[in-house]
């Protein structure tokens, strides 16, 4: 995986992959110990359960919609490539933006 450098972005990937294996053992648990149906437990597991799926479900969000606006295409082929929209590729959102923004040394 890539470095992120914006630290929500990266702290919204560890959260989801934190998110999904405490949500896998959960329901690993219940199915491999069972439930008592008229537990109080079984409301809480429910609660645990809808709240973590609740925060995979916003961290998934979070990071598509970053990917979508800072993201290449991953296209290979001619075709793909010259039909794509190339201006935004660098997550750059306007063209002042490009030129104000500081180029790093031994560059152009």
């Amino acid at each position: 995986m890539v470095a992120d450098s914006d630290s929500n972005i990266a702290w919204h990937r560890v959260q989801l992959k934190k998110n999904r294996a405490e949500l896998k053992a959960l329901e690993t648990a219940r199915f491999t110990m069972g439930e008592i149906a008229s537990s109080k437990r079984t409301g809480q597991t429910q609660k645990s359960i809808a709240d973590l799926k609740r925060k995979i479900a916003q961290s998934e969000r979070v990071i598509a919609d970053h990917d979508k606006r800072t993201r290449r295409p991953l296209t290979t082929d001619l075709r793909s490539l010259s039909d794509g929209s190339w201006s935004h590729w660098d997550a750059y959102t306007s063209q002042q933006q490009r030129k104000t923004a500081p180029r790093a040394p031994g560059r152009g």
